[in-house]
Parts: structure tokens; C-alpha cells; sequence
């Protein structure tokens, strides 16, 4: 995690080739269709760069939570390749997914935190059931809550947290382990206007460490603001993918 919170800006030795550096994420004519034959996504293309900020959007149903769940090996496709940094994910064997799922740091709209745990101790739980040392623990600890600011309040409990501190403290859990991709799924959902946009800055400070950020958001005014790449899924397809707004029509 050093090397990572010690970034700032581009990282040389990572500077794309001539032929143009590989996605971090990468899905190829992925569909899922459900038991009950629902097809949640249907021939969807898509790659994600190294250090890209890019927006999910689309209406429930659109198919955003399948595609997500699909990132993180939750689900799997039912035709097509998901591939995470060139590994297509079907080919992980259960012992291989929580490797595979360090490389990806998920916050949740409802935060997800141990209530009975203190800051400090959610975020280095996120380490602790990975098997790291001890010895490196409490370092990386340190440094992510750094980031998201929160070192003064790491010995308090989720209970005695705003809501915009307790998605610092996910945001600090889903960090620590120095992910290639910070995925949020409506991380400012239950967040006042004010608090949203400071969750957003956040992010956009973590983007510029070099981590690619993947944001589901229903928040148009936000995807408008910031004008990042935008993907816009309707009935399980890509309709649009380019940068810009928020079509008040996703």
C-alpha cells in the first residue's frame, strides 16, 4: 500500500506502450441471462483503462448491478468473457477469487460496516481476513485513513459516525489493500447533497493516485457536473459510452 498513497499523479513506469496499455476491466459480448430467463445484460462490450473515471448509469433494471456483481465473480456470465487485468474471471478457482477480488475495492451505498468495531479496526479487517502480517497491518491502516481523512476518528465506533464519515471508512476499507479499481455502487445514495459532493471529491483524489474509479450513480446532476466518461445502460445494453452528461432520458 506504500507505494500507492504515496502517489501522486501518473506513475512512469506504468506509461502505456505504443500499442496502448491493457484494460484493467475488459468484458467481451457478455450476457447474463437468469434462471427465470430474465437476460439482465445482453452482448455488452466494454473496457476500462488504467487510471479512468468512468460513471454507470442507466434506470433500475438496466442491468448495472449484474454487470458489477460480474466484476467481483458474484456472478458469472452466461456467454462472453469478463477478464479483470487480461484473467477472464470464470477461469478463477474458489481459492483464487479473494486474489482476485484484492485487485478490486467495492463501497456500498449502505456502507457495510462492522458495528461492533472501531474505524481503525473495520478498515484493517479488510487485511486481516486476506492473511496479511500483522507487522504491515497497522501501517497501511494509517496511511488510508489518511486519505479519506478520518485518523482522528479511528477509535470510534460506525455509530458515533455522520454518514459521510462512515462512507470515509468504507471508502478507507475498500482502499487499504491497494486496489487496480475502486468500484462504487451508489456510494452517495444516502448522503446529503453537501456530503455526496465531498464523497465525489474523494474519489476524484483517489483517481489521481492512479486508481481507475467505477461509479453506479443515479445522481445526474454529479455526472453532469463532472463530465468523465459515461456509460448508460437501457434494458441490459450499452446506449451510450462517451463523455458528458447525464441524459435526463438514461
Amino acid at each position: 500500500m506504500t507505494n500507492l498513497l504515496a502517489r501522486r499523479g501518473p506513475r512512469p513506469e506504468l506509461a502505456p506502450p505504443a500499442a496502448g496499455p491493457r484494460p484493467v476491466i475488459e468484458l467481451a459480448g457478455v450476457s447474463k441471462v437468469y434462471p427465470n430467463g430474465k437476460a439482465a445484460l445482453r452482448d455488452v462490450d466494454l473496457a476500462l483503462g488504467e487510471g479512468e473515471f468512468v460513471f454507470l448509469v442507466g434506470p433500475s433494471g438496466a442491468g448495472k448491478s449484474t454487470l458489477l456483481r460480474l466484476l467481483i465473480r458474484d456472478e458469472l456470465p452466461t456467454s462472453g468473457q469478463v477478464l479483470i487485468d487480461g484473467q477472464d474471471v470464470a477461469r478463477v478457482s474458489g481459492r483464487g477469487v479473494p486474489r482476485l477480488r484484492r485487485r478490486i475495492g467495492v463501497v456500498f451505498q449502505d456502507f457495510k460496516l462492522l458495528p461492533n468495531r472501531t474505524v481503525r479496526e473495520n478498515v484493517a479487517f479488510a487485511l486481516e481476513v486476506t492473511g496479511t502480517p500483522r507487522r504491515l497491518i497497522g501501517p497501511a491502516v494509517e496511511r488510508a485513513l489518511s486519505v479519506v481523512g478520518l485518523n482522528a476518528q479511528a477509535r470510534q465506533l460506525p455509530s458515533t459516525l455522520s454518514g459521510g464519515e462512515q462512507q470515509r471508512t468504507a471508502i478507507a476499507r475498500a482502499l487499504v489493500h491497494e486496489p487496480r479499481l475502486i468500484m462504487a455502487d451508489e456510494p452517495t445514495g444516502n448522503l446529503d447533497p453537501l456530503i455526496s459532493w465531498e464523497i465525489i471529491q474523494l474519489l476524484l483524489r483517489i483517481n489521481e493516485l492512479g486508481v481507475t474509479v467505477l461509479m453506479a450513480t443515479h445522481n445526474a446532476d454529479v455526472v453532469t457536473a463532472l463530465r468523465r466518461r459515461v456509460v448508460a445502460l437501457e434494458e441490459g445494453r450499452i446506449v451510450r459510452d462517451e463523455v458528458g452528461g447525464y441524459h435526463r432520458e438514461d
